[in-house]
């Protein structure tokens, strides 16, 4: 799931184009595949051939945060692993609450992928009060109304929100007066926050309209339509 800001938005970090913070998410995966793979050393080209990159574009984006490869070697995958995961803040532990526990929110707290980046989902919420009590993934579900005690007690960094479009502000109002500083939302619809609240949006029909404009327009020049 990407970001949808634009691709020629900055990151908050000011001087980072947003789409390289992206792009290193895609590199720390590939980097953990190869790991995986038995492989220890790559390069840029390598690296970027297995994501259709090229090793300019690659080496670019590293240049951003430092000189990271070694003569005759290239990149020490391991090495380089523990460089992006500092860089994007998940050398540690952030502890992640979840408001909405529908079908969408269910998925998320079963998504096995969020604790090996480093994300722990440390409480789940829900308005419906025939959901509060119960148990998903381990993960008891609590009212609404807990939101800032709980936050507050489980030092909880990140929100986020995969409630409807007309509760996700309520929603995204609450977690950040308890504290919250940055926060996922699931909901189509923009949200309102303070300063120094960080946020990244996923429409996930978004995600489709890119992949249909994609294929539509090979087909279109393939003349197939």
């Amino acid at each position: 799931m990407s970001s949808s800001k634009p691709p020629n938005s900055r990151s908050e970090s000011g001087s980072v184009p947003a789409a390289v913070v992206n792009r290193l998410s895609l590199y720390l995966r590939e980097l953990q595949h190869l790991v995986a793979e038995g492989i220890q050393t790559t390069s840029s080209s390598q690296l970027g051939e297995r994501l259709g990159f090229s090793d300019a574009q690659v080496r670019k984006d590293l240049a951003h945060f430092g000189a990271f490869g070694h003569p005759g070697v290239g990149y020490r995958c391991d090495e380089l692993i523990g460089e992006i995961r500092r860089i994007l803040g998940t050398d540690r532990i952030w502890t992640v609450a979840l408001v909405g526990v529908g079908n969408l929110g269910r998925a998320l707290l079963g998504y096995k992928g969020f604790e090996s980046q480093g994300f722990r989902v440390a409480a789940a919420f829900d308005s419906d009060p025939a959901k509060v009590g119960w148990e998903v993934e381990g993960i008891k579900i609590l009212a609404i109304e807990e939101i800032s005690q709980v936050v507050m007690e489980r030092a909880i960094d990140l929100g986020m929100v995969a409630v409807p479009a007309p509760f996700a502000q309520a929603a995204a109002d609450v977690l950040v007066a308890a504290g919250v500083r940055g926060i996922v939302n699931f909901a189509p619809v923009s949200l309102a926050l303070p300063e120094g609240v960080s946020q990244v949006s996923v429409d996930l029909a978004r995600e489709l309209e890119q992949v249909s404009f994609a294929v539509a327009s090979r087909l279109r020049a393939e003349g197939l339509e």
